[in-house]
């Protein structure tokens, strides 16, 4: 049987505002049938704290310690929690709600997209396996966050190692399409994670740093070797092939499609309208 054919693009280190508005754009081009579905991996310069759509600034961020630290500031067009998006690999998945096999529900599309991202740490021969919570009170209390950081714990089909999630996704749907995109970790800094974030106590905060090594674990924790950004991009790239059942076919944009990109980040990810909006 032939395998369907995704475009492939590695972005490399791009702003985090261009990171942004180019997921959007995919998003928005396959919506209007002009691409077909897209894999996409990307680093960001600089280092950058992205927050979920619904997230308040005021009331979760501690926006002196993002600049503190110089790290970048976005707001996703996904939900989810804060992210330090620092060592690590970002993927991005642009696929059609109507895409064949592709479930009607956000849970069971995670689980069926985020294949890729098992078969990917399976590659790397770490022994992954996807997050479902063992109780009702368990799942309700996903719904309903108690901290703004994203490695606080994992949600549905997302990946763990030994307990410990090791990459952090969203998604939202648009124009008929589904957008997921997350970050996997090579490395973790626990305490600058934490420091970015507001907490209703000095206790709260302590409980944090003591509780999120257990919660969450980067790859180089897991591993004896250095992993690089090359052998995940090798390694999740035929992970989502073996998982999708696909074959990726390598993207260039046009000049065009790059002006887009530019009007977009411009008007959106790099205004402060967007991103301080709540």
């Amino acid at each position: 049987m032939t395998k369907r054919i995704w475009h492939f693009i590695n972005s490399g280190k791009r702003s985090p505002s261009y990171n942004m508005a180019l997921d959007e754009a995919l998003l928005d081009w396959h919506s209007k049938g002009e691409i077909g579905p897209v894999l996409r991996f990307y680093e960001w310069e600089p280092a950058t704290l992205s927050i979920g759509y619904f997230q308040s600034v005021d009331k979760e961020i501690d926006m002196s310690s993002v600049k503190e630290h110089g790290l970048g500031f976005v707001r996703r067009p996904t939900g989810g929690r804060g992210v330090l998006h620092e060592d690590e690999l970002t993927y991005s998945v642009i696929v059609s709600e109507a895409y064949p096999d592709m479930p009607e529900t956000v849970t069971e599309a995670y689980r069926v997209i985020s294949g890729g991202l098992l078969k990917g740490f399976q590659n790397l021969g770490l022994q992954a396996e996807f997050s479902v919570p063992a109780s009702k009170e368990q799942a309700d209390r996903l719904k309903k966050p108690k901290s703004a950081v994203c490695f606080d714990a994992p949600s549905w089909y997302e990946l763990v190692v030994e307990g410990k999630k090791v990459a952090g996704s969203a998604q939202t749907r648009q124009k008929g399409v589904i957008l997921q995109h997350g970050a996997i970790l090579l490395s973790l800094d626990e305490d600058k994670l934490i420091s970015l974030f507001k907490f209703d106590s000095a206790e709260a905060r302590e409980r944090m740093r003591m509780n999120l090594p257990q919660k969450a674990v980067a790859i180089d924790r897991l591993v004896e070797r250095e992993v690089s950004i090359e052998e995940c991009i090798s390694a999740f790239s035929k992970g989502f092939e073996q998982a999708l059942e696909i074959e990726l076919s390598p993207m260039e944009l046009t000049a065009e499609q790059e002006a887009i990109v530019k009007e977009i980040e411009e008007s959106k990810y790099a205004n402060k309208d967007w991103t301080f909006k709540k």
